[in-house]
């Protein structure tokens, strides 16, 4: 696995273990529809979360929010739509960006709550 998938990779596993310090239940990691991933889908106070999490290996990165796309929203809200029929789901949706940088093996991790909403068509 290449270097940057690995990081990726434990950045994903961190995110995970911070949402559930902070009480949030782990539904899915990695769900796939259709080639559209979702990182983490969580559930807390009767809340879906769906959370792209994005790991850097330094801060020298541009912000999280700034690396999700339009494109990637509309993927993001089409898998999460399938997520949500496939598993008959009436719960009201929250968009999170989890920030997650290691720089010499120091974990930071910045929650964004809200990070984006889906495009009004």
């Amino acid at each position: 696995m290449a270097k940057h998938n690995e990081l990726g990779k434990l950045g994903e596993q961190r995110a995970a273990e911070y949402l559930i310090s902070k009480g949030y239940q782990i539904l899915e990691q990695n769900w796939s529809y259709n080639h559209k991933e979702i990182d983490l889908i969580a559930l807390k106070n009767d809340m879906l979360i769906i959370a792209e999490i994005k790991t850097r290996s330094n801060e020298n990165w541009e912000h999280p929010q700034e690396a999700i796309t339009n494109r990637k929203i509309r993927f993001l809200v089409d898998a999460t739509e399938a997520y949500i029929m496939t598993n008959d789901i009436d719960l009201e949706v929250r968009f999170d960006v989890i920030a997650v940088i290691n720089e010499h093996n120091n974990w930071k991790i910045e929650h964004i709550e809200d990070a984006f909403y889906p495009p009004v068509n």
